[in-house]
């Protein structure tokens, strides 16, 4: 609303940016983004509220779109296929690509489809995955163990560190897992 009120008291692009602090090339393009006809057409005039919505309207087309959102065909075929005739989501990758029913490029990964599954974006729940719910997903943990086999080199005598005794030295930098 700066910007309308100063360009409507006449001021430069020049003078309305040394106001707001900000580059006078961000202050045409504000006006060019919201700068509407009114009235018959034959007049312009700049708008705030138009400027921040089309400056909106840009930003949201703005990225790279999803695969979900690109590859919807595909997914729609799979869920298909999972619910209408019991395949697993890899058998239906397979199958399209077999059968040549998808490219190459018009397909997501059998991986790419269980995170789907996974997020939730997909009408297949993981309690439909007959094989999933069966799986242990806990994580595995290193074992420690039980036997200490030997001493370790940080518990040596400082008689040693003194490295006045040939031999002592040899291996200092060597240490166990």
């Amino acid at each position: 609303t700066t910007i309308q009120e100063l360009h409507s008291k006449g001021y430069s692009n020049r003078a309305i940016a040394r106001e707001l602090n900000c580059s006078p090339s961000t202050v045409g393009y504000e006006l060019k983004r919201g700068t509407v006809s009114v009235y018959t057409g034959n007049v312009k005039r700049y708008k705030a509220v138009e400027g921040q919505s089309t400056y909106e309207l840009h930003r949201s087309e703005c990225g790279r779109k999803s695969l979900f959102l690109r590859r919807h065909k595909f997914i729609d075929y799979v869920s298909h296929c999972f619910h209408n005739q019991g395949w697993s989501l890899d058998a239906c990758v397979g199958y399209a690509l077999a059968k040549g029913i998808f490219q190459k490029d018009q397909v997501v990964s059998t991986k790419t489809l269980y995170n789907y599954v996974d997020l939730g974006l997909m009408d297949i729940k993981n309690g439909d995955l007959p094989e999933k719910v069966k799986r242990n997903t806990k994580t595995r943990r290193a074992r420690v163990n039980k036997r200490i086999l030997g001493r370790s080199i940080d518990e040596r005598s400082p008689r040693i560190e003194s490295r006045k005794d040939f031999g002592h030295w040899e291996c200092d930098l060597v240490l166990g897992h």
